[in-house]
């Protein structure tokens, strides 16, 4: 397997923890007999970190797409190399600092973390094309 299948692969173990995360702290918040409940209407969170860990989870989630794209394409094209191989671990690696970053709040160098995962992404999404 690729360096490239396997930063893909990584990243949606890393999907399903943020799954999880933000799931764990609503049945903290919320209990389990919301949980196990249908769930027909969510109350507010009361707790800032549960609503970092949602909005962390919907940010990778907005680009996931593009990444798995990126990647099946680069290796159907045959463009696996070093731009592709850094641009993956520059996007997985990004998208894992920037949880803990998102939960505690810290502005700034979490959007600057986030660039750094895009600029992975775009280095994959443009290698087939160089």
């Amino acid at each position: 397997m690729t360096i490239e299948l396997t930063y893909l692969s990584a990243t949606l173990a890393l999907a399903l923890v943020q799954i999880f995360l933000p799931a764990g702290a609503r049945t903290s918040e919320f209990g389990l007999k919301w949980n196990a409940g249908p769930r027909d209407s969510t109350p507010s969170s009361g707790k800032p970190l549960t609503g970092r860990l949602e909005r962390a989870q919907s940010n990778l989630f907005e680009t996931l797409p593009l990444f798995i794209g990126a990647v099946l394409i680069a290796h159907v094209a045959g463009a696996n190399g070093a731009m592709t191989a850094w641009g993956s671990a520059l996007y997985f690696w990004g998208r894992v600092v920037f949880v803990p970053l998102y939960a505690m709040g810290i502005p700034f160098i979490r959007s600057l973390v986030w660039l750094v995962s895009l600029a992975g992404l775009v280095m994959v999404l443009v290698a087939p094309f160089i």
